[in-house]
C-alpha cells in the first residue's frame, strides 16, 4: 500500500508539472506589428554610437532622423560637409543604411547655428549639404525648394503610413529672449511670427487633407505640446500651435502622431484637442549619444509618465487592424525605458 501512495504522489507531481509546462507553451505572444518606425535625434559621430545594432534588431521599416544628426554649429560649408561625412564612417550606421530606408529633418546644430532660424546666412548652402547626406537625388524638387521639408508614403499589405517631415529652421521667426525669468525664451503673440513660413504651411495643409494613410506621422525637430520649459518649442509661438491643431482637425487625417527631438531628454506628451477624435501624442526622443543626465525637472502639463534622461531612441509599432500605436523609449541592448499605447 505504501508503494501505491508513493506512485500516486509521483503521478500527481508529474501531472502538475505537465500542466505548468503546457501553460508556459500556451502563453500569449505579443502580436507582430504591421509597421515599425525607429527614430532619434541629437547625435555626435565622435561619441560612442551605441544603438545602431539595437535599432537593426527592431527590424524597422524606416529610420527617421529627428534633427541634430551632427553637431556642426558652423557657417563654413566645407567644415559642415566634413562633419556629416564623419557620421557616414560610423560602422553601425553604415549597416543601418544598407538595410533600412532613412529619411529625416535637421535641427539647429546640423542647420549650422545654435537656436538658429530664418536669418542664418548660409541656410541655402546648408540645405544642399543636408540633402547630399540624406542621398536626395540631384534632380529632386527638394533641391530647388526653400527648406528641407518632405513627405514619404509607405504601403504594406495591412495599410499605409505617411511621414511628413517638417523644417522648423529655414523660415522660423526670431525668438524672444525672456529677460524677466530664468527661462531662455518667452512666447510671442505677434500674428506675423511663424515656425513654418507661408509656403510650407500651405504645403502641410495639402499633405494632410489629401492623405489617405491609416497613420500620419509628423516629424518636427522641436517639441510641439511641451511649451512651458522656456527652451526652443512651438510653445514660443502659441498661435502657430493653435494653427497646427486646427489644421489637423480640419484635415480629417487619420492617426496623426507628432514626433520630436532636440531636448536631450525623451518623454511622451498627450493632449485632448477639441473636435479631434483621438488624443494628440507628441513623442520626444533625444538624444542618441548624449543626454541631459542632470535633469531635475521641468513643467509639462501634457506629460504622460516620467522624463527619461538616459541616452535613448524611439520606436513606434503600428497595428492597422486595431488602429493602435505602441510607443517605446528604448535604451541599450533593447531595454524598454518607458512605453505608451494609444488607439486611433
Amino acid at each position: 500500500m505504501k508503494q501505491f501512495y508513493i506512485f500516486l504522489t509521483v503521478l500527481f507531481l508529474f501531472s502538475s508539472c505537465k500542466q505548468k509546462a503546457d501553460k508556459t507553451v500556451k502563453a500569449k505572444e505579443e502580436p507582430t506589428p504591421d509597421f515599425v518606425v525607429a527614430f532619434g535625434s541629437c547625435n555626435m559621430s565622435q561619441e560612442p554610437n551605441p544603438f545602431w545594432d539595437d535599432i537593426l534588431d527592431e527590424n524597422p521599416n524606416l529610420w527617421i532622423w529627428g534633427g541634430d544628426i551632427v553637431y556642426a554649429d558652423t557657417d563654413d560649408v566645407e567644415r559642415l560637409r566634413s562633419i556629416y561625412a564623419m557620421q557616414d564612417t560610423v560602422a553601425g550606421y553604415a549597416e543601418l543604411k544598407k538595410e533600412v530606408p532613412i529619411i529625416g529633418t535637421w535641427d539647429d546644430h546640423d542647420f549650422g547655428l545654435n537656436d538658429g532660424g530664418s536669418d542664418f546666412a548660409i541656410k541655402a548652402e546648408s540645405q544642399q549639404v543636408f540633402l547630399n547626406f540624406m542621398g536626395v537625388p540631384e534632380d529632386s524638387e527638394r533641391r530647388n525648394q526653400e527648406g528641407v521639408y518632405a513627405s514619404h508614403e509607405y504601403e504594406v499589405s495591412a495599410g499605409k503610413v505617411k511621414v511628413i517631415v517638417l523644417d522648423t529652421r529655414y523660415f522660423r521667426s526670431e525668438l524672444i529672449k525672456d529677460e524677466d525669468s530664468e527661462k531662455r525664451y518667452k512666447p510671442t503673440t505677434d500674428s506675423t511670427a511663424t515656425v513654418l513660413g507661408e509656403v510650407q504651411w500651405q504645403w502641410l495643409e495639402n499633405q494632410l487633407k489629401d492623405s489617405d494613410a491609416d497613420f500620419n506621422l509628423i516629424m518636427s525637430s522641436i517639441q510641439v505640446l511641451s511649451g512651458e520649459h522656456g527652451f526652443e518649442t512651438w510653445g514660443n509661438f502659441p498661435l502657430e500651435v493653435q494653427k497646427l491643431e486646427h489644421l489637423i482637425v480640419e484635415s480629417k487625417a487619420k492617426g496623426v502622431i507628432i514626433l520630436s527631438g532636440d531636448r536631450h531628454i525623451s518623454e511622451f506628451s498627450r493632449a485632448d484637442v477639441a473636435d479631434l477624435a483621438y488624443p494628440l501624442v507628441d513623442f520626444t526622443s533625444s538624444g542618441l549619444t548624449h543626454s541631459y543626465s542632470s535633469f531635475s525637472g521641468e513643467p509639462n502639463q501634457y506629460r504622460v509618465g516620467e522624463v527619461v534622461s538616459d541616452k535613448s531612441y524611439g520606436v513606434i509599432n503600428l497595428n492597422f487592424e486595431n488602429k493602435e500605436a505602441e510607443f517605446k523609449i528604448m535604451g541599450d541592448n533593447g531595454v524598454v525605458l518607458q512605453e505608451l499605447k494609444q488607439s486611433y
